[in-house]
């Protein structure tokens, strides 16, 4: 059975280019019964939502967001969920803007608590 993601926090391993998610944003996601949500923010998005669903380790979702120079945007993701050696999950990401031109992909890993800061997937340090 696959590992649920509820209440697992994520964030990307690379940045993308600049107004969309990069290494400062965290998505925080929710999932039940075969829906999943998140909330996310950071760099250079002031709030973002997401919302779709989930068969396995496969997720369908949109996603609308508002960045911090006051445009929002909104697109379409397909994920794949990756465990990895060390147990924490991987969202594999096929994503395009329906909203403005552009489509990629991205990588987002769950972020692993160490004491009282959170560890990035880079061995950085966050919050």
């Amino acid at each position: 059975m696959a590992r649920s993601l509820d209440g697992l926090v994520l964030a990307p391993v690379a940045d993308q280019a600049p107004g969309q998610v990069g290494t400062g944003t965290r998505f925080t996601y929710h999932e039940k019964d075969g829906g999943i949500w998140a909330e996310y923010a950071g760099g250079d998005i002031v709030r973002g939502r997401l919302v779709g669903t989930r068969q396995g380790d496969r997720l369908d979702f949109r996603y609308v967001q508002l960045g911090q120079d006051g445009t929002t945007s909104g697109g379409h993701c397909v994920s794949v969920v990756v465990e990895l050696s060390d147990g924490r999950l991987r969202l594999e990401e096929t994503w395009e803007w329906e909203s403005r031109p552009g489509r990629g992909t991205s990588v987002v890993e769950q972020l692993e608590r160490t004491g009282h800061a959170v560890r990035t997937p880079h061995g950085g340090r966050a919050g």
